[in-house]
């Protein structure tokens, strides 16, 4: 089988496929809708031109001889790629032929707000039978992708990739240009993972203690995480239990192949279009070039191995060493992966490691950790032009132990001689007047310091190189160099045990009259607290952020979506120039279901109203 393979030939003449040639393609890329309950393909194809038409319809889904129900965008899982230009003006018609509303989400990609694709947020959604135009300018380059924003139905198979050519040359030069969307495939209906995650929310976890595990916690250990009714295993909520992984709508026994030649340089556009998971991706005996991040290109960063939260995207470049290589994307907690293989020769295959040992969360999850590894670093202060990111100093305030930022089942840590008293991790007087304490919240992280140099849970004690966001830099100067005005802080809240997860303590339903507001063109500094035990991919819509990471004076990482590591702190700095209401929530759907949601309102120019926070 075959996904999509560019060449740079290939490349020069995407841009070709206008309106008069899509008669050439299947009905099926022309729009035209699978018939009702019939048979998804896995994969997906590539539209481009103009004007391009989308058709949502459903159907039975298998992968790997596990079948369910699926959403789908015209005939496959993922829907198809849609190829832009930079500079040009595209019509996206979308027609929905399901029995309830359906919506698309253009994710990253800058638009005005009504045409953004949140229902209740920016437009009603799209009804059973109608149709809705997005028709804007393309104002980037880049990776980037779509999907659903209606009803879960991202889960089921609503997504898929966007890859915007540049205007002028692009600043990395590939012989080979691949999409690799990761997600995931469960015939279980998503409301039936939500009323299992609501009824217990380790349903999914088939890697918990027990009395005959063989992970590496003493007595001590395990009667402390009795005492605090959580989990060492809790990486993620829902996992290889219920989850096949795919690339491009393939599992890992599908044997997808990015073909090449020796000696060429291979790009690959990583999209992690998942509902809930994180994945680790590497490829045995190779170095991957970073060389973009949320479709924004970076100063280069060879490394072994990076982390992928939901909703982000990372651009690699790589050079095969042998005739076959493995991609392995494991999922965070090592419950399963999705597999793909570089190829030089149809069929050639490369072995597929074992998955690895579970990870265990430690001390530094729950905020208990004073910042002696990674990013521990407080940034607290503002950056003035210094390059060096105006780090101020470790905070020590609330330990005098040091410990590593994480363990993993294969090094575990010693808390011997560690004082717990004091150390209360339900303890909500030490939350700011800003966080509405409720039944909503059940853990507050004790010391909360910077992670950003963290490369992910599990990834810390790996033997090579892994990628963290203190490793990016901008490959261009950005276009604001103001100081921030003011400090925004938001904390991650949320209640494991009942599934409720919010900002502020603060479910969205809770809130909707009141969002977060931002005047015309404010550079705000926004502090992301996290206060749970689990990673938290949060995107904001309509924008791009720059990453506080100490990054060189100007050139700070621009993202549209940042991880903020279980009890620890990230921060952004935005230029709010995107005029109208935005969407900016945690992008694990489940998370976002249960009310970590929020609306961004953004004043009109010429306005100052709304700019207290």
């Amino acid at each position: 089988m075959s996904d999509l393979s560019i060449t740079r030939r290939r490349l020069l003449g995407a841009g070709m496929l206008g309106a008069g040639m899509l008669s050439a393609l299947p009905a099926w890329a022309r729009g035209a809708s699978i018939h009702h309950g019939g048979a998804i393909r896995s994969g997906f194809d590539e539209v481009s031109g103009a004007s391009i038409d989308l058709t949502v319809g459903e159907g039975m889904h298998t992968v790997q001889g596990r079948r369910g129900h699926a959403i789908a965008v015209n005939g496959s899982v993922p829907g198809p790629l849609l190829r832009l230009k930079e500079g040009t003006s595209v019509r996206l018609n979308v027609h929905n032929t399901l029995d309830e509303d359906t919506s698309i989400h253009w994710h990253g990609l800058l638009l005005p707000f009504h045409l953004d694709g949140v229902p209740g947020v920016s437009f009603p959604g799209i009804a059973p039978g109608k149709s809705f135009t997005a028709e804007f300018p393309v104002r980037q380059a880049g990776t980037y992708w779509w999907h659903s924003h209606s009803n879960l139905q991202e889960q089921a198979g609503h997504y898929g990739p966007i890859v915007v050519d540049p205007a002028g040359p692009d600043p990395v030069q590939a012989d080979r240009d691949y999409v690799m969307l990761l997600s995931e495939f469960t015939p279980m209906h998503p409301h039936a993972i939500m009323d299992k995650l609501k009824k217990g929310e380790g349903y999914f976890n088939y890697q918990q203690t027990s009395f005959t595990d063989d992970y590496p916690l003493d007595a001590e250990q395990r009667r402390m995480w009795g005492r605090m009714r959580m989990m060492a295993t809790d990486i993620l909520d829902v996992t290889g239990s219920t989850y096949t992984y795919l690339a491009n709508g393939h599992g890992p026994e599908e044997g997808l192949e990015y073909l090449f030649n020796p000696g060429e340089r291979v790009r690959i556009r990583v999209i992690n279009g998942s509902a809930m998971s994180f994945f680790n991706v590497r490829i045995p005996g190779a170095t991957i070039h970073v060389v973009a991040a949320d479709g924004q290109n970076v100063r280069p960063v060879p490394v072994q191995e990076f982390q992928i939260g939901t909703a982000e995207t990372y651009d690699i470049v790589v050079e095969p060493t042998d005739e076959a290589m493995t991609i392995v994307a494991e999922a965070m907690d090592r419950s399963g992966m999705a597999v793909a293989t570089l190829a030089s020769r149809p069929g050639a295959r490369a072995p597929v490691p074992a998955l690895r040992e579970a990870p265990l969360l430690t001390m530094a999850d729950m905020g208990m950790n004073h910042g002696a590894h990674g990013g521990g670093m407080d940034h607290g202060g503002m950056d003035h032009g210094d390059g060096a990111g105006a780090m101020g100093g470790m905070d020590h305030s609330a330990m005098g132990h040091d410990m590593p930022a994480k363990t993993t089942a294969a090094e575990p840590m010693d808390m011997s001689g560690m004082d717990m008293g004091g150390m209360d991790m339900r303890d909500t007087s030490k939350l700011p007047p800003t966080v509405k304490i409720g039944p909503g919240i059940d853990m507050v992280a004790i010391n909360p310091v910077d992670r950003m140099g963290d490369p992910g849970i599990g990834l810390d004690r790996v033997p090579h190189k892994v990628l963290t966001y203190n490793d990016l830099a901008a490959l261009e100067r950005n276009d604001d160099p103001r100081t921030p005005s003011r400090m925004l802080e938001i904390h991650l809240t949320g209640n494991m045990e009942r599934y409720m997860w919010s900002f502020d303590g603060e479910k969205y339903s809770s809130v909707t009259d009141n969002p977060i507001r931002f005047a015309y063109n404010e550079r705000v500094r926004v502090k992301l607290v996290n206060n749970t035990m689990m990673a938290h991919p949060i995107h904001l819509h309509g924008h791009f952020f720059e990453l506080v990471n100490g990054a060189p004076e100007g050139f700070k990482p621009q993202k549209h979506t940042v991880i903020v590591q279980p009890g620890g702190f990230a921060q952004f700095d935005l230029t709010a120039d995107e005029p109208g209401d935005w969407a900016f929530h945690c992008h694990l759907l489940y998370h976002m279901h249960s009310g970590m949601f929020q609306v961004v309102t953004v004043a009109q120019p010429g306005t100052t109203a709304g700019a207290e926070g």
